[in-house]
């Protein structure tokens, strides 16, 4: 099974994240963050992944490491359960609707982190999370996981919404990306590793 373990220590949080790719969409998120709680949910019901995570993080500061730190632990354990990659169907572009909210997602597990970002309406805090964390947790995620992304936003009125469709979507694309072909013989590239 492609499945990870990752704990990771810093003085600021200490997360403790187990990953399957293969899964059913079971989860158990417990980071101190009430909507990234909610969020990563949805990601792992919609990509069909199994996912628990703890967070004790410094929320005394702000929820910035936290959000941010999960998002590296995220990636590298999607990066450590796909291994060599072989066998993967590598791209995936999902448009998802939540209500009046559109986005699109753009996935290639490439190997190469390269991360756009094309997000405009949000408003500042959905709740108490500040919604800049958005871009954040993504951005740790594609550095570590060493994939490229690109989050479109088309439009939507309703910041939850909003988000909400990029964190479906983006399960999504990650379940149609790492799905194993049995038509791709190897690894998916000409340059014969990713």
């Amino acid at each position: 099974m492609r499945k990870a373990k990752i704990e990771r220590s810093t003085a600021e949080t200490s997360i403790e994240l187990d990953l399957t790719i293969d899964g059913t969409g079971n989860a158990t998120i417990r980071s101190g963050v009430g909507f990234l709680d909610h969020m990563l949910l949805l990601l792992t019901k919609h990509g069909l992944f199994d996912l628990a995570v703890t967070c004790n993080g410094d929320l005394e500061v702000d929820q910035h490491h936290s959000v941010e730190d999960i998002g590296i632990a995220l990636g590298q354990a999607f990066q450590q359960a796909l291994g060599n990659k072989e066998g993967i169907t590598r791209y995936a572009t999902v448009t998802t609707p939540m209500d009046e909210a559109l986005s699109t997602i753009s996935l290639d597990i490439s190997g190469r982190p390269y991360f756009v970002y094309n997000v405009e309406g949000l408003k500042d805090k959905v709740g108490d999370f500040d919604t800049e964390l958005v871009e954040e947790f993504f951005h740790a995620f594609v550095s570590n996981a060493k994939v490229t992304l690109h989050i479109n936003l088309a439009y939507g009125n309703n910041t939850h919404h909003m988000i909400e469709s990029i964190f479906k979507g983006f399960g999504r694309a990650l379940d149609q990306a790492t799905i194993l072909n049995p038509r791709v013989k190897g690894i998916p590239s000409t340059k014969g590793s990713l």
